[in-house]
C-alpha cells in the first residue's frame, strides 16, 4: 500500500500493476493477466512460464512473445502441468500473428497431455506451421540418461 501511494503521489493518475506503471484513466486494452498491450517481441527461444501452467500464460503471451522455439517443461499432471489450455493458447495466439513463421515446440517430457494435444490438433499445427519436436537422442552422463535435442540458430 505504501509503495502504491508513493507511486500515486509522485506520478498522479498512475498506479502499479505487477510492477508496471499503468494509467487507470486510459482506455487501452489489457490482457487478462494485467499486462499492457504492446507490440510483439520476437525471440529465438522462449521458455513457457511456470512449467506450462495455465496460471500465468494465456493467448496474449503467445500473441506478444513470438518465438521460433518454445520450451514446454511441465511434468506434473496433478498440478495441471503442462496445461492443455496453454497449449491451446499457443494455437490461438499464433493464429493471430498474421505471418506464417515456423514455430517449434520442444516438450522436455513425454506426457499424456502433450501426446493427446499433439494428436487432436495436428491438422491445426500444420496449418499454423507449428512443429512439435520429439527427442530421438539420449544423453548418458555418469549414472543417468535423458532425452535431448540440439537447436541451432
Amino acid at each position: 500500500e505504501d509503495e502504491l501511494s508513493r507511486s500515486s503521489h509522485s506520478n498522479p493518475g498512475k498506479s502499479l500493476v505487477n510492477g508496471i506503471k499503468t494509467n487507470p484513466a486510459s482506455n487501452s486494452p489489457k490482457s487478462s493477466l494485467g499486462v499492457p498491450v504492446g507490440p510483439p517481441v520476437y525471440v529465438d527461444l522462449a521458455y513457457i512460464p511456470n512449467h506450462c501452467s495455465g496460471k500465468n500464460t494465456d493467448p496474449e503471451f503467445f500473441k506478444r512473445v513470438r518465438a521460433s522455439y518454445y520450451v514446454v517443461s511441465g511434468n506434473d499432471a496433478a498440478n495441471g502441468e503442462p496445461s492443455r489450455a496453454v497449449l491451446d493458447a499457443l494455437l490461438e495466439g499464433k493464429s493471430q500473428w498474421g505471418e506464417n513463421l515456423q514455430v517449434t515446440l520442444i516438450p522436455t517430457h513425454d506426457t499424456e497431455v502433450t501426446r493427446e494435444w499433439y494428436q487432436q490438433t495436428h491438422e491445426k499445427q500444420q496449418e499454423l506451421n507449428i512443429m512439435v519436436l520429439a527427442s530421438s537422442s539420449t544423453v548418458v552422463m555418469q549414472d543417468e540418461s535423458f532425452p535431448a535435442c540440439k537447436i541451432e540458430f
